[in-house]
């Protein structure tokens, strides 16, 4: 992958000053960095528990919330 990012082809957005990788960028990179990146399309393989089974459930919270209730 390469070294310098770009918004546009890089699949990055910037969120309160902060740079966000989506999930096209970590699916081109191919791994699970471990840092419990927002947008992680490999269920978080790499992280640690505790952090793991956290961020899991905060997902499945946020996946399956009904704006209604």
């Amino acid at each position: 992958m390469k070294d310098i990012l770009t918004e546009e082809k890089d699949y990055y957005y910037n969120e309160n000053g902060l740079m966000v990788l989506t999930e096209a960028y970590h699916k081109e990179r191919g791994y699970c960095c471990g840092n419990g990146c927002l947008h992680c399309p490999f269920n978080f393989e790499a992280v640690p528990e505790p952090r793991k089974s956290f961020l899991q459930i905060e997902l499945y919270k946020a996946n399956n919330s009904n704006p209604n209730s």
